[in-house]
């Protein structure tokens, strides 16, 4: 891109954190350039340096415990890492601003959308109050936000998360910035709605001339959208260049695992490349993805196969509603349908996913089949048996067979006790074992899903993301299920972590053989993993059908949406 010189010039800024147990490399020497209308993406995987970079032109880094080793950061002659926290103040918000990874904890869950847009507006501009209102129902109409009146006068939680989003861009755009700074805005978002959402940036760039610094784990997600990359990883920049040839020539073995390690829903592999697979060889070396492939023969075989098990689970017309409006006396006036006849079968070993947009009911379903959510009528069946036909001892049985491993890794285990303990835990409720076979088989499950057993007695804070997850899977395990339910199990996970947690799933569902109900947002994930694929919409299912005629052959309309939107990564 010619320009006669950047926006942005960022040199050998290093920033080293001092904790108890030393001191830790945050970024070391990076330098890079941002110009005008251009979109800059960093790419790593958490830990990798890219926030820190970001935070640090911002002047949000808490120092201590973060230290400025070295660098400069010039912005309009200024060089931003050496202001005083008054003038950095009016540089922030105003000629760069920032959206960051979770609109939820990013916004004021007190105060109305609205009023939090104006705020922005004028603390930065000598406006009314009237016109800043008029201004900020102007901006949602720009991001294209529903009914931009009405919206305006609801708080974080009355909107959905792609909605949020959406106002934390209005809010970002405010004041007409000239770099704007996306730290991961589409992390754990439906695919569908990182597009309109990655979509709606580049508009806004073209229409203010922005610059844009992208920040995000995955390199599948720029390839569309970024005009240069720079790669990170453990806080040095290990590669960069145009998108076109990071992602046709890469150079480092990084780089390519970063890019291989997405589920390409074009092939059929049983286990997904990983990072650490490219490290460890040569960077010359291709990566034998011919010993991976799934012939077509192989995956006949396997469909046939399943075909013939006996079926585990099954739901027939289920509908869960939940109640939106009562009267004066107390009666549920109105419904919301989150699950509508709903009726699927799993085979023994099979894996079957649902795959749909957020509100689409695919979770229900899953709350429902556990229990975690109240059916309105239909009926689920276990191994033939209906639940509401089953005495207290087999509904015990079913509730230990069945087992769910949720979205979020971090909420999923209490705090307060440790790794261990928690997965002991559903070991006491259903009286398996005695007290040191439970720790033994801890233990043993721990290092099952590829932890330690020396970290028994740690505590979940003490671990990454997909730690915790590989933790939860663990305590799922512990009660020997038969059928486990994986809500967005891997959805907020890096892509190299997620890899990994797919894999691991793969080779326990044939260790233990186990059989799965994957639910996901992401069609190349469930794609990846499943044997068959219900598509839901509006808590109906739409189309179900083997993955691979889901895939290649849609018949909804719907569906051939929700992979367009994959293909788009």
């Amino acid at each position: 891109m010619q320009q006669e010189s950047p926006l942005l010039q960022v040199k050998e800024l290093s920033i080293h954190f001092n904790t108890e147990h030393g001191t830790t490399i945050g970024t070391q020497s990076i330098s890079f350039d941002l110009y005008k209308k251009q979109t800059l993406a960093i790419v790593g995987e958490s830990g990798s340096g890219k926030s820190i970079s970001a935070l640090s032109l911002m002047g949000l880094l808490p120092m201590p415990p973060a230290k400025l080793v070295s660098g400069t950061a010039l912005f309009e002659g200024n060089d931003l890492l050496a202001l005083s926290k008054s003038a950095l103040e009016k540089i922030r918000g105003n000629d760069i601003a920032m959206i960051f990874q979770e609109p939820m904890t990013s916004l004021n869950p007190l105060k109305k959308c609205g009023e939090q847009v104006i705020e922005s507006i004028l603390l930065h501009n000598n406006t009314s109050q009237a016109q800043a209102k008029e201004d900020t129902i102007t901006l949602f109409e720009e991001v294209r936000l529903p009914n931009p009146g009405e919206l305006f006068n609801k708080y974080p939680h009355e909107i959905s998360g792609g909605q949020k989003q959406r106002v934390m861009i209005a809010m970002a755009i405010s004041c007409r910035p000239k770099i704007l700074i996306a730290d991961e805005p589409t992390t754990a978002l439906d695919v569908s709605v990182q597009r309109t959402i990655l979509d709606l940036l580049k508009e806004l760039q073209e229409k203010y001339e922005m610059g844009i610094l992208f920040i995000t784990h995955d390199l599948g997600l720029v390839n569309h959208f970024a005009d240069q990359v720079l790669v990170m990883q453990r806080g040095t920049l290990i590669e960069q260049g145009d998108t076109k040839t990071i992602f046709n020539n890469p150079s480092e073995a990084y780089t390519k695992g970063l890019i291989h390690c997405r589920p390409n829903a074009e092939e059929n592999i049983k286990f997904l490349p990983q990072v650490e697979d490219f490290l460890a060889k040569n960077k010359t070396t291709d990566y034998p993805f011919e010993k991976l492939i799934i012939s077509n023969t192989d995956r006949s075989n396997r469909l046939e196969q399943l075909s013939s098990s006996e079926t585990i689970l099954e739901t027939k017309n289920l509908s869960t509603w939940y109640p939106m409006q009562k009267n004066f006396f107390g009666k549920v006036t109105q419904w919301f349908e989150a699950l509508n006849e709903v009726s699927i079968q799993i085979k023994e070993g099979e894996t079957l996913g649902i795959v749909g947009e957020s509100g689409c009911g695919k979770t229900t379903l899953g709350k429902s089949i556990v229990g975690l959510a109240d059916i309105t009528k239909g009926e689920i069946l276990y191994k033939g048996q209906s639940l509401t036909d089953m005495n207290k001892s087999s509904k015990m049985d079913y509730k230990k067979d069945v087992q769910i491993i949720f979205q979020d890794p971090y909420s999923s285990l209490n705090p307060r006790i440790s790794i261990g303990q928690a997965i002991k835990e559903p070991m006491d409720v259903h009286g398996l074992y005695n007290a040191n076979e439970r720790k033994a088989k801890a233990i043993e499950l721990l290092e099952k899903v590829g932890m330690q057993g020396a970290q028994y007695n740690r505590y979940p804070h003490e671990f990454s993301g997909g730690q915790r997850q590989r933790i939860c899977i663990a305590r799922a395990l512990a009660v020997s299920p038969k059928l486990i339910i994986c809500d967005e199990s891997v959805s907020a996970l890096d892509v190299s972590v997620q890899a990994q947690v797919l894999n691991l799933l793969v080779k326990l569902r044939d260790e233990f053989k186990l059989t799965y109900l994957f639910i996901s947002h992401d069609i190349s994930v469930v794609k990846h993993i499943s044997d068959r694929i219900a598509v839901m919409n509006k808590g109906r299912i739409v189309e179900y059908n083997e993955a691979e005629n889901i895939y290649h052959q849609p018949q909804m309309e719907y569906t051939r949406e929700l992979i367009a939107n994959s293909l788009f990564e």
